[in-house]
């Protein structure tokens, strides 16, 4: 189908008319889409994630990657299990599998996360969440911080270059097979300033994160998807990816609707835009970048001497820690991951003639109405 595109003015117009309409009445429009969205995906299995083979490879017991998405990795020595890895494809500007979102690698889990990266001819990792908070660790250190190498499995890993911008630092990493004259060069985008459970401290900040990012695609051939990941996977992951999503959308003169673009990543990966708070966040991103109507690239400045102090920093705050039931397992004693408790609602029925799939050339790959309550 073929639909006019819409000009920038027109699109921004419309898209802070309906963000005046959702925050009426105390964001009583925002509160009753995010309800609307609880159980979308609920129903959909993850048994792989669940085997007594592959629990100790999920950072939370109980986000799991759905089946019909996950990343399955290459088996190993015929051994059973060991293609799985807590990753799934989801949707973005070009097809159903733009993105990997992953919880941030374990111990146990670093080489599968570059033999993922490899596999799956990864160029651009984003992650999106502080090494540590306080005591707790969010994601395992996975890349040298410093020029040099290490070895994870077969994947050699070198840290070649990194630079620092505004809140974030940039990365180039040189991977190669052990014993393997070829070798790659990924672009790792490291935003530690998000803090769990929250948003970042203003809009502006994301978006220029977020359009670096996106100019970034822009330029590089699409050999493979682009990886996303925070240290569950879901919340802060799934707020980047429906904001990038969108700005490439956005570009290409297609009016944006953030509801039917989280309904999509709650398809294919559970909890995604975890809590309101994010929810409402990613509007107020997207009408500060289209208000802004810019796509200068952000100044970059060398790698400073503070930089493994800012790597090392926990996230400036973060909202109250919720408590989550509901597929909790006794055999893990990780920390709770970040949530807030969702509140209970009816499904709304899924449309999938919404305009933001009907635009897209793969919607036809996975119809999500069969699975709508």
């Amino acid at each position: 189908m073929r639909v006019q595109p819409v000009s920038r003015a027109q699109m921004l117009q419309e898209f802070h008319f309906r963000c005046q309409t959702l925050t009426a009445n105390d964001y009583r429009g925002f509160k009753q889409e995010f309800e609307e969205l609880e159980k979308v995906g609920k129903d959909l299995p993850s048994r792989a994630g669940d085997l007594p083979a592959n629990r100790e490879k999920n950072r939370y017991p109980y986000i799991l990657p759905y089946d019909h998405c996950r990343v399955r990795l290459s088996v190993q020595n015929s051994q059973p299990h060991t293609d799985y890895i807590n990753a799934n494809f989801v949707p973005g500007g070009g097809s159903e599998r733009d993105f990997i979102c992953t919880q941030g690698p374990l111990h146990n889990t670093t080489a599968d996360f570059w033999r993922m990266v490899w596999e799956q001819n990864v160029r651009i990792i984003v992650m999106v969440t502080a090494l540590r908070h306080k005591d707790i660790v969010l994601c395992d250190k996975y890349w040298p911080l410093e020029q040099g190498t290490v070895y994870h499995g077969l994947i050699q890993v070198t840290t070649v270059t990194r630079k620092q911008g505004p809140d974030y630092f940039i990365t180039t990493i040189n991977l190669r097979q052990r014993d393997c004259p070829t070798d790659r060069i990924i672009t790792h985008y490291y935003y530690p300033t998000w803090p769990d459970r929250g948003v970042p401290k203003d809009t502006s900040s994301l978006c220029a994160f977020t359009e670096h990012v996106r100019l970034k695609l822009e330029e590089i051939p699409r050999l493979g998807p682009a990886v996303v990941h925070c240290s569950a996977g879901v919340g802060r992951s799934g707020t980047f990816v429906t904001l990038l999503w969108l700005m490439q959308l956005c570009v290409r003169g297609i009016q944006p609707d953030i509801r039917a673009a989280v309904e999509d990543l709650r398809l294919h990966r559970m909890w995604m835009v975890q809590n309101l708070e994010q929810y409402i966040f990613v509007h107020h991103c997207l009408l500060h970048w289209l208000s802004k109507g810019t796509s200068a690239r952000p100044q970059i400045q060398g790698a400073d001497s503070k930089i493994n102090q800012h790597m090392q920093e926990q996230p400036r705050s973060s909202s109250g820690r919720g408590s989550r039931t509901g597929r909790r397992r006794h055999h893990h004693q990780r920390q709770t991951p970040p949530s807030d408790q969702p509140q209970n609602t009816v499904q709304q029925i899924f449309h999938p003639g919404k305009l933001l799939r009907r635009l897209l050339p793969s919607s036809s790959l996975f119809n999500p109405g069969s699975h709508a309550s």
